[in-house]
């Protein structure tokens, strides 16, 4: 099939959104004339739809609707701007432009997101250029942070600080550089670079993606045993360090993850990568790209729900995707090696690595960074990296590394995380240290119910909960979504809550500890009484019955409550 066919594999029409991609002229569209329109706030949804490619799209304030209506003012258009820094990685003074943009152009927080990169929000159109010019003057970019691309590439951001864990984010680096669109249509719009001449022929090319693009998002991430915190089941490609005496040996790779599902919609659903084989590393940007132009040649362009890598091989099976990686490649994965994941949380506080560094991991609740009256999170951040010689690490679950810190500025920052009131996560319950939660509302135009407003509510009373079942210091992995499309990866955790409607959500045991497992619906459609009042027995049961070192999510399987699920497609079963 060609790269440039516009027809999905099964021959249906293809969608609207692929004609908005091939008449974009490799993503330029009418962006650069709408963004200079003053009299609205908004663009036209094609434009949006583009808009998604530089990495950002257009959002409204909904709790300010109503009111904007009645007052017949146009709706409190805003956009979101997503900031790529492959593996998390930032230095000290692209915090500190991230802060300053913050706070100049945007609502005056930073939000850290599970996939290692950065979002503002509340940004309006007539500041986007000069958001974006700095973001691109500090050496970040935007471009490829959402859209029918590859998107951020994570890994596992170095709690042990090993030389592997270096060795991994150059992989990380690599892969994200070696897959970013090659259009101009950037630069000319975001930092008036020249046209590229005679763009609308054929001297423009996009030798991965071609005119059209992928059918839908693709995303990649690497773990390094026994840490699983990048969810690596949960990504379309994932890849697996495997070491030996202390040596990167190559990448043992799943394939087909991931997290999107429609309510009422059966043939949605989320899914767990397969282990396919294993690569070396001077494999994997060629295993990546083969991969990728698999995706873009045979996933379904007429469908977007359908439309994710999970489809395309649960749809053909993944003999047939083997086969076809295998001859594209010219070679044979070898056997996947052994590995053993323990975990996909963070661990907090101060940890000493290789060359004598330090390295303090700080619990942010829901990655939000922002200044509350008695927890300036934000000032202190900007005074840290002042001093910090460093560099900042996003990890995977919304919290924040100082990384790299010498003894001699050790005491310096200890100093101001102390001022500050700055955490590691003592402050806070095992579970919320656990614990992840979406955007939604007011700002995210998919959400149904609450989430990162919510959640530190609902946590409070889940905790007394605990506290009554004597399993207040219990390690349980909880997460919530406003809507089910898995931006929190809630489809993995041990307990979940997918919004509904409002206040309602519906609810999920049975994820393994260790993201190996996805979870079950347990009940649908209920509010915090049900809530509360179905963990308060599971809760007691747990306490009294539990095998020694049993997880939550372990329990509730082998308790009955919901049966173990090892692929989507049993998902609704």
């Amino acid at each position: 099939m060609s790269e440039n066919n516009l027809l999905s594999p099964n021959s249906a029409p293809h969608s609207d959104v692929e004609d908005i991609k091939i008449r974009s002229n490799y993503l330029r569209g009418k962006l650069a004339e709408v963004l200079e329109d003053r009299i609205t706030a908004s663009i036209p949804e094609d434009e949006n739809r583009l808009m998604k490619f530089h990495g950002s799209y257009m959002q409204d304030d909904r709790d300010l609707r109503n009111e904007r209506s009645k007052s017949k003012l146009e709706p409190a258009y805003q956009f979101m701007l997503r900031v790529r820094a492959p593996g998390g990685v930032v230095t000290p003074d692209q915090w500190l432009m991230m802060d300053r943009i913050s706070a100049a152009y945007a609502n005056g927080t930073i939000r850290l997101t599970t996939r290692q990169s950065f979002q503002l929000h509340g940004v309006l159109k007539w500041n986007m250029k000069k958001t974006i010019r700095e973001v691109h003057d500090s050496l970040l970019t935007t471009l490829a942070a959402c859209g029918d691309v590859n998107r951020n590439v994570m890994c596992n951001p170095n709690p042990d600080q090993s030389e592997v864990h270096a060795e991994v984010y150059h992989w990380a680096s690599r892969l994200s550089e070696h897959l970013e669109p090659r259009t101009r249509a950037y630069h000319e719009i975001w930092l008036d670079g020249e046209k590229v001449a005679d763009s609308r022929g054929d001297s423009e090319q996009e030798p991965i993606y071609g005119k059209v693009y992928l059918p839908r998002k693709f995303k990649i991430g690497i773990a390094v045993p026994p840490s699983n915190d990048v969810d690596v089941f949960s990504q379309d490609l994932g890849l697996i360090a495997i070491v030996d005496k202390g040596k990167l040996q190559g990448f043992n790779v799943a394939v087909g993850g991931g997290m999107g599902m429609t309510h009422g919609d059966p043939n949605t659903y989320p899914q767990v990568g397969q282990v396919i084989g294993f690569c070396t590393p001077e494999q994997v940007i060629e295993l990546a790209e083969t991969t990728v132009t698999i995706q873009r040649d045979y996933g379904d362009r007429s469908v977007r729900k359908h439309a994710r890598f999970k489809y395309t091989i649960d749809d053909r099976g993944i003999d047939w995707f083997v086969a076809e990686l295998t001859r594209r490649l010219g070679w044979k994965l070898e056997a996947a090696r052994a590995y053993h994941f323990e975990h996909h949380g963070d661990r907090y506080g101060w940890v000493k690595g290789v060359g004598g560094k330090w390295h303090f991991t700080l619990f942010i609740e829901n990655g939000r960074i922002k200044d509350e009256e008695n927890y300036l999170l934000k000032t202190g951040l900007r005074e840290i990296a002042k001093v910090h010689t460093g560099d900042f690490r996003l990890t995977a679950n919304q919290n924040l590394i100082i990384a790299g810190v010498t003894t001699a500025k050790k005491k310096k920052i200890d100093a101001l995380i102390a001022q500050y009131g700055i955490t590691s996560g003592e402050r806070y319950t095992a579970l919320r240290r656990n614990s992840m939660a979406c955007v939604a509302l007011p700002t995210c135009g998919l959400a149904m119910a609450e989430s990162e407003r919510y959640l530190p509510t609902l946590l409070n009373k889940i905790d007394l909960l605990l506290g009554e079942s004597g399993l207040q210091d219990e390690e349980i992995v909880i997460r919530m979504t406003g809507c089910p499309n898995g931006c929190a990866r809630p489809a993995l955790a041990e307990l979940s809550f997918i919004g509904k409607a409002p206040g309602k959500y519906n609810m999920y045991l049975g994820g393994g500890f260790a993201g190996q497992r996805l979870n079950k619906l347990y009940k649908e459609n209920i509010g915090e009484t049900e809530i509360l009042d179905s963990l308060r027995v599971i809760f007691n049961r747990y306490a009294q019955e539990r095998l020694e070192g049993e997880h939550f999510g372990d329990f509730t399987i082998r308790a009955g409550y919901v049966k173990e699920v090892k692929s989507g497609l049993d998902f609704h079963a």
